[in-house]
């Protein structure tokens, strides 16, 4: 073969060998960094029970099957890795360390757009509303299975009997079984669905990702300022997604942020 065509052949080979290594690195570590040092956790694939009987709108209790593995932030976003992207911070309570809030739906999106652009792929997104509760729960089941026991959301979240009215340093509470920190407390998180109150009646079994259209965009989790029953791994809440739709000048919330999901494809 001619030296050009051998370095033609070897520069069009090198990004598909970067992409299957990236993809075969991934489903084989349970654990990634990514360039600005967000640390993931790889949830595999499984089944497990979504909802409760609890409020309207987390019933019916249903059996969901997530068909693939992906990785999940660790930690929901700090402000020092949301600056490093966006160059500003929008939080009310300040610190590297503390989740960003006082972020739209739109806003995140646009963090990530800039995050898979800066690491070379389209693979990082908000996790559905499944995938985030499946994560959540960490083989858990029941709709109050850490609420109905004060002192194991205690151990987990920073809420209101807890908080002090404030945000704190991510992974200052123990993980869940999955190794995920935060998942209820400290600051709401935003999902990529849209929210429709008797979604879950008609709902797929399998990867469901919510409504195909809405008004408002679901956020899970709890925060800092809501009790054990807000705290709960089957709520639902919901807001509106970017300031457009907020019908008010400045409508943020300090309680409100989100964690990123990197997809294995």
């Amino acid at each position: 073969m001619p030296q050009r065509q051998r370095l033609l052949f070897f520069f069009s080979f090198v990004p598909v060998a970067a992409c299957l290594f990236l993809s075969t690195a991934f489903a084989a570590d349970n654990a990634y960094t990514n360039s600005l040092g967000m640390e993931f956790v790889l949830i595999r694939e499984g089944c497990f029970q979504m909802g409760s009987n609890v409020l309207n709108d987390e019933k019916p209790p249903h059996r969901v099957c997530i068909s693939k593995p992906f990785y999940l932030g660790k930690f929901e976003v700090t402000q020092e890795q949301w600056g490093k992207i966006m160059e500003e911070n929008p939080s009310w309570f300040k610190g590297g360390n503390l989740p960003v809030e006082q972020v739209f739906w739109g806003q995140a999106q646009e963090f990530i757009r800039r995050l898979n652009r800066k690491e070379g792929h389209k693979l990082y997104r908000l996790p559905t509303e499944a995938e985030w509760e499946y994560a959540a729960r960490a083989g858990l089941s029941g709709p109050d299975s850490l609420s109905a026991d004060g002192a194991a959301l205690d151990r987990l979240a920073w809420y209101a009997q807890n908080s002090g009215n404030a945000t704190h340093p991510v992974g200052q509470k123990e993980p869940n079984a999955w190794g995920l920190h935060d998942m209820l407390g400290n600051v709401h998180e935003w999902v990529q669905d849209w929210f429709e109150a008797g979604y879950y009646a008609d709902s797929p079994p399998t990867d469901p990702t919510g409504p195909a259209s809405g008004t408002l965009r679901v956020r899970r989790g709890g925060s800092w300022g809501d009790d054990a029953n807000n705290c709960r791994l089957a709520r639902r809440a919901f807001d509106v997604p970017d300031s457009s739709a907020c019908g008010a000048p400045g409508c943020r919330f300090g309680d409100l942020g989100f964690r990123v999901l990197l997809a294995v494809e």
